[in-house]
């Protein structure tokens, strides 16, 4: 007799689901993701990617914001190279479709969120790959981490930015389905070959002996390919810790686990691997930052005496020990975080239960690992951001499937099921949640910081002085100006100013660099400087201080700033709303006077950045407009609010139409004080008070029938056409038309 038997996929095949298509519909997710995305999160999104990208592509005076880390080389040049290179595109594609200037602004814009989603695709592929990897073709697993990889609100949120950590974590998981797995399973094998001698009584011998060979073959195969592997895997790796150092940790953690579990013939592989693509990697940073730099610089390096030896992360805060267990992990797992915890314990705590399924589960106990290594050697520093763990959450994904799987799959196989109706409700629960949460984030909070640059963009382009090249030549060139006292980095930068003709500045906020700890601990930046005293930091540290205040904007003068020590008075003046008391109170003699406000969030963990972004401007026409739109909106608003209560009552009427008869009957739950009379009287009121006609008239010398006079002594005279209700038309009385004698007697 036949033994039906379906061979298992090796390692080093690619899964036979259409993977094309997922790619390709994964992208178009993410491209809407992207440009969905309307709310400012972290400043490092602009001004350690973007800003210097602008530098490097039109020059360092197109009026890049250049912030302490790049002066002092603890960045590599790599991440902005790529937004460069897409920058010089999107300009010489503006220029060779010879767009407006407007157009050019919005392509320069968008140009990087469209990068960013197609790495934010390849990363969301690439994790459902590996899923595939470890759970098998076209299991439910995979699919379970597909959904939760596109459903995952930070994702929604976090991956389409141009954050460091987004590439990071592409680059991260790529690699790690590169990786040679089947070097750090090989230590048990021989465990896995023992379980299958040691079946239990019953089992067909020829099967087992058919899956031992086919595991072992495809072990050899994948073994055989490792260093082919490696060829990839080793690049992507060096380049992941090139941009961030604290990725180190995941290849150190796998690396120590393959050191242990291989042969030195294995080992040795893996030494000259490392350091042939490592090295490679490496000469390619140099070069790159030589170029930037201008001088001969190892950025790993000086980030770690930056943020170690000199402590200057502390300046920009601290956290508690267990901030990655108690905020990093459920703001990166929202709804997920019980499965991906259940997830990392069942596969710390369980063993390999078959030959088959021992890579699978070993890649399981790494990827745990990882989880739980990473977060506690990043606990040892002070200064903790989520994003830090931001590569983790392709792993945990792919943990918390069995999970999710175990409990919702019963719910969605049987439909009609009763048993399975509450666990239906939690999974659309879920589901909803996660997207509440996702467009709350992406939409509404915090959006103002991009809202306020769009305006600014319009502004100038109604009052700016266009340049005829297409760059213009440098910043000093006349154009609006804007001032921003708000805490350091609290908007993007000359990535969405656009324009370099737009003369602005912002408050600053340098660390303590080189400086004892007793200095350190004494020092104010310049945003501290300005809270902690507004009167005294504008009248020394603005020209002319509070009392000779502009009366026009600048566009107007064709005037500039005679002493580039202090700043100017701009042309708009933004801020939060929480301080424009202190500002109304400042600057009340002033010109300044409110022409533009955007909401930006409801709650702010930071006291200085709550309310709405408010604009002050010096065109009075402007502010005139600014009134009078404002005005238009309130009486637009009050005109909404009394139709929504004319519109009720009308309803209310019609509904007590619709009753009939029903409206006669006295109210049951009336007070005992009510009379049953009044009760009847009302009822009748509301039931045959007649609608208002368009015109009526009465004679005065009309003689009232005794049904009306007593009607009148009831108190219900206004109701005289009520028995025409009543009487059929053929019982009324026909009113005779009265002659035109009687008319006109």
């Amino acid at each position: 007799m036949s033994i039906p038997y379906s061979p298992r996929r090796p390692m080093h095949q690619p899964p036979r689901a259409p993977t094309q298509n997922i790619l390709l519909l994964l992208i178009a997710y993410r491209l809407v993701n992207a440009f969905a995305v309307r709310t400012f999160f972290q400043p490092d999104e602009y001004f350690q990617s973007l800003e210097p990208a602008w530098k490097i592509a039109f020059g360092e005076d197109q009026g890049a914001w250049i912030t302490w880390e790049w002066r002092n080389q603890l960045r590599s040049s790599l991440h902005p190279l790529l937004f460069a290179a897409l920058y010089k595109a999107s300009h010489y594609l503006a220029a060779f479709l010879h767009v407006s200037p407007a157009t050019r602004a919005e392509l320069l814009i968008a140009a990087p969120k469209t990068a960013q989603a197609v790495i934010s695709a390849i990363g969301d592929f690439y994790t459902w790959r590996f899923a595939v990897r470890v759970y098998g073709d076209d299991s439910r697993g995979a699919w379970a981490t597909l959904a939760a990889t596109v459903l995952n609100p930070w994702q929604w949120f976090c991956s389409t930015r141009t954050l460091s950590n987004c590439l990071e974590t592409t680059l991260t998981i790529v690699a790690l389905d590169l990786w040679p797995w089947q070097w750090s399973a090989s230590s048990t094998v021989g465990n896995g070959r023992d379980k299958i001698t040691g079946q239990k009584k019953g089992t067909d011998r020829s099967r087992s002996l058919i899956h031992r060979y086919d595991w072992l073959s495809s072990m050899m195969i994948a073994a055989a390919d490792a260093p082919c592997s490696l060829h990839k895997c080793l690049p992507l790796a060096a380049l992941a810790c090139i941009l961030r150092p604290t990725n180190i940790l995941i290849w150190a953690t796998l690396a120590s686990i393959a050191w242990l579990r291989t042969s030195w013939a294995q080992r040795r592989v893996l030494i000259a691997e490392v350091i042939i693509c490592g090295s490679a990697i490496l000469a390619v940073s140099s070069i790159a930052d030589r170029l930037f730099y201008g001088f001969w610089t190892f950025p790993p390096l000086r980030f770690l005496y930056f943020n170690i030896a000199q402590s200057l992360a502390v300046f920009y805060g601290s956290n508690n020990w267990h901030y990655y267990a108690t905020e990093g992990y459920p703001l990166l797992l929202t709804t997920l975080l019980p499965f991906a915890v259940i997830g990392l314990y069942q596969t710390l705590k369980t063993r390999n239960s078959s030959v088959g399924d021992h890579v699978q589960s070993a890649i399981r106990v790494q990827l745990a690992t990882v989880c739980v290594v990473m977060p506690l050697a990043l606990s040892l520093i002070s200064h903790k951001e989520v994003r830090f763990i931001y590569p983790l959450l392709p792993l945990l994904h792919i943990l918390a499937a069995p999970p999710l799987v175990q409990f919702f799959y019963p719910a969605i196989s049987s439909p009609t099921y009763p048993r399975h109706q509450p666990r239906r409700l939690i999974l659309i629960f879920l589901v909803l949640a996660n997207v509440v949460v996702a467009l709350y984030t992406t939409l509404y909070h915090a959006r103002g910081p991009l809202s306020v640059l769009s305006y600014l963009r319009q502004q100038h382009e109604l009052h700016g002085v266009q340049s005829t090249k297409e760059i213009p030549e440098s910043v000093t060139q006349v154009g609006i100006s804007a001032g921003f006292l708000m805490p350091c980095h609290s908007t993007p930068w000359r990535s969405h100013l656009v324009y370099p003709t737009i003369n602005a500045w912002a408050l600053s906020c340098e660390p303590p660099i080189n400086m004892k700890a007793t200095q350190k601990a004494e020092y104010r930046d310049e945003a501290d400087q300005f809270y902690d005293d507004p009167a005294k930091f504008l009248r020394e540290n603005m020209a002319g201080g509070l009392r000779y205040t502009p009366r026009k904007p600048s566009y107007t003068l064709k005037e500039e700033n005679p002493d580039p020590e202090l700043h100017e008075w701009p042309d708009y003046l933004i801020f939060f709303a929480q301080l424009e008391p202190t500002l109304r109170t400042l600057l009340r003699a002033s010109s300044y006077d409110e022409c533009w406000r955007t909401h930006n969030t409801d709650w702010h963990d930071d006291w200085r950045r709550r309310g709405d972004i408010v604009v002050w401007c010096l065109d009075t026409q402007e502010q005139d407009d600014w009134r009078e739109e404002h005005h238009r909106r309130i009486q637009q608003s009050r005109d909404m609010q009394f139709d929504r209560i004319v519109a009720s009552f009308a309803k209310q009427a019609s509904n007590q139409q619709k009753r009939g008869w029903k409206a006669l009957l006295p109210s049951t739950a009336s007070s005992p004080s009510t009379s049953t009379f009044d009760s009847w009287r009302r009822a009748i009121q509301a039931r045959f008070s007649p609608k208002p006609a368009r015109f009526s008239f009465a004679w005065p010398w009309r003689q009232k029938s005794r049904w009306e006079t007593f009607l009148a002594r009831i108190g219900l005279a206004q109701q005289s056409s009520w028995w025409t209700r009543w009487v059929p038309d053929w019982l009324t009385p026909k009113k005779r038309r009265p002659t035109e004698r009687e008319l006109f007697s």
